[in-house]
């Protein structure tokens, strides 16, 4: 009776715990909770498990019939089914609790690309950053990065595309930049920006991790976008990246195949000659990082020889042994593990030669 009469008034409190109530009379135990640990064995264990499961699964039902999203995911979250939440979270698009729905979504990776579109649409581009920064998952970082260069270069899009038609008196067909800008050099007249240039600069410093060519032609765009602005919207960024514009744009363009050889050029000339190596690191990093993905690995090994011989602590680009693996160059890893008295490493350069 009481079962139905929680059901009846939506109560999920009540529907989970006369659930769990009728277990543990079921399996002998004393109704109301005393122990910190279940002790239970055998068949007893198997039979309260799946009771909780069953017990946990309708009561996060109910919380969804309802629309209450965060008070279901604390049930499903328990039993390690999110699948649920996530695609309820996909139809949500505004609320209460909207705010709770975001972090289940996106923090704790429920349906982090749903999670995003809502930070973007509730919080807008410059929050959608800063939450972007803090997530250390790399398939969703892919999804989410996607979107954010997209939604950027839209705001950009629309803003060119409504002054041209204000200037020409007809509206362009086109909605990419590079068509738009063409011939127009007196858009960019008298200091004229079309976003926030601090958000164009925190965006490009994220595009390198891009993977699809449809979002690093957009990310490319932006960047020579951000090439015609005026000099005072052309912020400094981090080595070897300074020139943010031109810097992103030269190695976005080799990442599509494009100027390869004028890209490791230009960032070879960034770590400066091995002869007269200073120690920093992060143009060396970024060089083999480069090579490696326009897929020159032997080149990287041999970079990474010249420049990070020495180097310590973690780096972001492949250790020299993780590249001679990466290339097949198992001379070298042999040659290398032996300087560092590496017996794995040796090992693997032997087994795999």
């Amino acid at each position: 009776m009481l079962i139905r009469k929680a059901r009846e008034d939506k109560d999920h409190r009540m529907l989970f715990g006369a659930r769990i109530m009728q277990v543990r009379h079921r399996t002998g135990m004393p109704l109301i909770e005393t122990e910190t640990v279940l002790d239970l064995a055998g068949e007893q264990r198997v039979a309260y498990e799946t009771a909780f499961r069953e017990a946990a699964r309708e009561a996060g039902e109910l919380c969804l019939a309802g629309g209450d999203i965060p008070s279901a995911w604390a049930y499903f979250k328990a039993i390690g089914e999110p699948a649920p939440v996530a695609a309820a979270i996909e139809n949500v698009a505004e609320g209460e609790n909207l705010d709770r729905v975001i972090e289940i979504a996106y923090r704790e990776g429920v349906n982090p690309r749903k999670g995003f579109e809502l930070i973007l649409k509730q919080h807008g581009i410059c929050s959608a950053i800063t939450w972007y920064g803090s997530n250390p998952d790399h398939a969703s970082r892919q999804e989410c990065l996607r979107l954010l260069v997209r939604h950027l270069y839209d705001l950009v899009a629309g803003a060119l595309k409504e002054t041209i038609a204000r200037a020409e008196g007809a509206a362009l067909e086109t909605d990419r930049l590079p068509e738009m800008m063409e011939g127009r050099g007196w858009l960019f007249e008298g200091m004229a920006s079309y976003t926030d240039s601090t958000h164009l600069a925190s965006i490009l410093r994220y595009a390198p991790e891009l993977e699809d060519a449809e979002t690093l032609r957009m990310a490319v765009d932006l960047a020579e976008y951000g090439q015609r602005l005026d000099p005072m919207y052309h912020f400094r960024g981090d080595p070897p990246f300074e020139d943010t514009y031109l810097d992103h744009a030269v190695y976005l363009r080799a990442l599509m195949g494009e100027d390869v050889d004028t890209a490791i050029a230009h960032f070879r000339g960034k770590a400066g000659s091995p002869a007269r190596f200073a120690g920093d690191t992060a143009a060396a990093e970024v060089l083999i990082d480069l090579l490696v993905r326009v897929g020159r690995r032997g080149e990287a090994v041999q970079a990474s020889v010249e420049y990070l011989a020495d180097a310590e602590g973690p780096m972001n680009c492949p250790s020299v042994l993780q590249l001679c693996q990466l290339a097949g160059d198992y001379a070298t890893l042999r040659s290398l593990a032996r300087q560092r008295e590496d017996l794995l490493g040796f090992a693997a350069g032997v087994v795999q030669g």
